[in-house]
């Protein structure tokens, strides 16, 4: 079989498995919401099967949002949406690594493995900066593990940056400037890299 055909064949069948997810997180969306508003009898057939499939992802879904201050009904509707957001991340992140993984095949058969290392240490700060601004936005600890290790990959290139031009009102711009700075850098160490 060709490499080729494997891939796509790997990729398709990512893309159905999320597609699939997220459908039947719909259904146990629209089923709880059809209960709720009194068109489906709670008790009957298929509010029990519903019930039944979905409550192991459901409990600890309506533990975590009333944590949070949240009304836990609306744990099916966050199903939802944290199903095509994870699947959305999942069909990414397997596109990246099959892009990687034969970039760095190529990089090897052409001699420029040293490029490919260098792109892609500059593509995971950037990613970084672009993770710390949305976990800035949804009010995501950053003393988490997972956090702490966002901040000390873009801390480095941003403080600087946030000590020289602070905030303007509650816009905080040197997330950007550090992105485009990297960017540029980028461009010049590939440069660099080819002549």
């Amino acid at each position: 079989m060709d490499i080729e055909v494997a891939i796509g064949l790997v990729v398709l069948g990512v893309r159905i498995l999320v597609a699939g997810a997220f459908l039947l997180s719909l259904i146990v969306a629209f089923s709880y919401s059809l209960v709720r508003k009194g068109y489906l009898k709670p008790f009957g057939w298929w509010a029990n099967l519903v019930r039944r499939v979905s409550e192991p992802l459901l409990r600890p879904l309506e533990r975590r949002l009333v944590r949070a201050g949240a009304n836990p009904v609306d744990a099916p509707a966050w199903l939802a949406g944290v199903t095509l957001v994870g699947g959305l991340v999942v069909v990414g992140l397997v596109n990246w690594l099959i892009g990687f993984g034969l970039s760095i095949y190529d990089a090897i058969q052409a001699g420029a493995l040293l490029a490919v290392v260098a792109r892609s240490i500059f593509e995971v700060l950037k990613l970084a900066i672009w993770v710390s601004v949305l976990a800035s936005w949804f009010s995501i600890s950053p003393y988490s593990k997972f956090m702490r290790v966002v901040h000390g990959l873009t801390d480095w290139i941003v403080e600087p940056i946030r000590r020289v031009m602070p905030r303007i009102g509650m816009l905080d711009f040197s997330p950007l400037i550090a992105y485009f700075v990297l960017s540029f850098a980028e461009r010049m160490v590939m440069q660099g890299l080819f002549l």
